[in-house]
């Protein structure tokens, strides 16, 4: 196994992506990097657009090449956040930001390039480890007596090595007996909650900060969020043969768990 981190390859340089490709010449491509600030994208279009967008299709193009199949991850940020149900893959999208804009034209970049690939949407994605929302709400909890968070957008958080042990139980199946199984599937745990909720269940029962619900129009951001992101998960669960937790049930574990290496 080879991992590429941000040290050795720039996701944001075609020709590098080419080159580490055609190096290593894999037979399962993994591709976890994104172009994940939000807000900051607003600004640098042309960057997300180039790791989000560009970045797969080369990825894909070059997989199509070596006979590879591969594995990406996209996001519920690619809808307009309008629906009343979990989407569904089938469903029409329509980013709200240049964030979800990118991710959107990523996956279409994985389709068009014709190479044998499985496409995870997910969600709301955290860890021990990185910027993600759990840990800038325990940072903000030490520091503050109140915490405000919006409570009107719903979705599902969903641990990161929640999602990686699904990819690694997926794969364990064989590349050869997966082909048949290539495309868009979403992959998140089971449930949903709001910003609030996710930081009441983080902090747990204590006194302090107190954490005080918001609406969306009180906390304005330069990206639009989706008011609605909970994605449906049976497609994936049919095809593969299993689920992901509830979403409570894999906080819990990761709120157990040793942190998690930082990437050098």
């Amino acid at each position: 196994m080879v991992a590429a981190g941000r040290a050795s390859l720039d996701l944001a340089s075609p020709d590098a992506i080419v080159a580490k490709m055609r190096e290593v010449a894999p037979a399962i491509v993994v591709n976890a990097g994104a172009y994940t600030a939000v807000d900051r994208a607003e600004r640098e279009r042309d960057l997300a657009f180039a790791v989000n967008a560009v970045a797969p299709g080369v990825i894909a193009e070059e997989a199509k090449r070596l006979g590879a199949l591969v594995v990406h991850y996209s996001t519920d940020y690619v809808f307009d956040g309008g629906a009343a149900q979990p989407y569904a893959e089938d469903a029409p999208t329509g980013p709200l930001s240049v964030y979800g804009a990118s991710k959107l034209a990523g996956e279409q970049a994985i389709a068009a390039s014709g190479a044998e690939a499985l496409v995870f949407r997910t969600s709301w994605v955290y860890g021990l480890s990185g910027a993600n929302f759990l840990l800038t709400i325990r940072r903000l909890a030490a520091e503050r007596e109140e915490l405000r968070v919006v409570d009107d957008q719903v979705g599902v958080p969903n641990w990161s090595r929640a999602l990686a042990r699904a990819t690694a139980r997926v794969l364990a199946e064989g590349r050869d007996e997966l082909r048949e199984r290539c495309g868009l599937y979403h992959l998140s745990s089971r449930g949903s909650t709001t910003w609030h909720g996710f930081a009441r269940a983080i902090l747990g029962d204590v006194p302090r900060p107190r954490v005080v619900p918001i609406a969306t129009r009180d906390y304005p951001t330069p990206a639009r969020r989706p008011a609605y992101g909970v994605l449906a998960t049976g497609k994936f669960e049919r095809a593969f043969g299993f689920a992901l937790p509830d979403w409570r049930e894999a906080l819990a574990e990761c709120l157990r768990s040793p942190a998690e290496p930082v990437e050098p």
